[in-house]
C-alpha cells in the first residue's frame, strides 16, 4: 500500500482528498503546512506528496525545495488552485503540476501514473 503525504492548509479540502484517496487504497498522512510537510518527511517514508502553494507558515515552493533537499527521489505533485505558478522554474523541479478541480480525476491519475512507474 503507498503511502501518501497530503499538504493542504484548508481543513475541509485535505480531509476530502485523504478521504478519497484512502477510498483508491492508499494510506494517507496528512499536514497543513509547509513546515508541517518538512518535519514529517524528515520522519517517515512517503511514496508521493501533493503538495499546495498557498500556504501559512512555509508556503508549497519553500517546502518543496526542502523535501527534495533531504530526498531527491521522492515524487510530488503540486496540486494547486493557481496555474500562474507554472511558470515559476522552482515548480519545474516537482514531478507533476495539477490544476485544482473539484473532480480528483487528473489528480488520481496522475498519482497512479508516478507510483507505477516508479515501481518499475
Amino acid at each position: 500500500m503507498s503511502r501518501i503525504l497530503v499538504v493542504e492548509d484548508e481543513q475541509h479540502q485535505r480531509e476530502l482528498y485523504a478521504m478519497e484517496l484512502e477510498d483508491d487504497g492508499y494510506e494517507v498522512e496528512q499536514a497543513s503546512n509547509g513546515k508541517e510537510a518538512v518535519e514529517k518527511v524528515k520522519n517517515n517514508k512517503y511514496d508521493l506528496v501533493i503538495l499546495d502553494i498557498r500556504m501559512p507558515e512555509m508556503d508549497g515552493i519553500e517546502a518543496l525545495g526542502k523535501i527534495l533537499s533531504r530526498d531527491k527521489k521522492i515524487p510530488i505533485i503540486i496540486y494547486t488552485a493557481y496555474s500562474n505558478y507554472k511558470s515559476n522554474f522552482m515548480t519545474w523541479t516537482a514531478d507533476a503540476y495539477v490544476t485544482k478541480s473539484s473532480n480528483l480525476d487528473e489528480l488520481k491519475n496522475k498519482i497512479k501514473e508516478i507510483l507505477s512507474s516508479r515501481s518499475v
